[in-house]
């Protein structure tokens, strides 16, 4: 498989609140908002929680651990840089503390399957850490 790093696509763009995201990414942390009013965890960032409107949110690292809710094979890149590894498996990936992200699915020569356990696997994707997801070893 050709190197990740090298790739030559467009990253994240960076905000005050979504920074606490993409630097814990980095580090090799999954971290989303946990509501500290109503004890919900939320995904995407955001500046109030969607469940209770309460302005209490804290970033906490979560599992890792979820589940793939949907996926798709891509075989036509919207941009040129990521030809080079089509076709790839792009998800939805509901976590075990609740929210569901859209992420890239490394699968490892493994067939994706909808219900397949995942795990958090940071890669380095051109010039910046991405919290990509990892099929589970164990799809049984």
């Amino acid at each position: 498989m050709t190197d990740l790093s090298e790739l030559k696509v467009p990253g994240p763009i960076f905000e005050p609140l979504n920074t606490p995201f993409w630097d814990s990414a980095a580090e090799g942390v999954l971290k989303i908002q946990h509501c500290q009013s109503c004890q919900s965890h939320v995904f995407y960032p955001r500046p109030i929680c969607p469940h209770c409107w309460a302005d209490a949110l804290e970033w906490v690292a979560v599992s890792g651990q979820g589940q793939l809710k949907s996926y798709s094979e891509i075989h036509k890149p919207g941009h040129p840089g990521w030809a080079s590894i089509a076709p790839y498996v792009v998800g939805l990936v509901r976590l075990r503390e609740g929210p569901t992200l859209l992420s890239h699915i490394l699968t490892d020569g493994q067939a994706p399957r909808v219900g397949a356990p995942v795990d958090f696997a940071p890669t380095r994707i051109g010039e910046n850490t991405l919290p990509c997801f990892r099929l589970a070893k164990d799809m049984t």
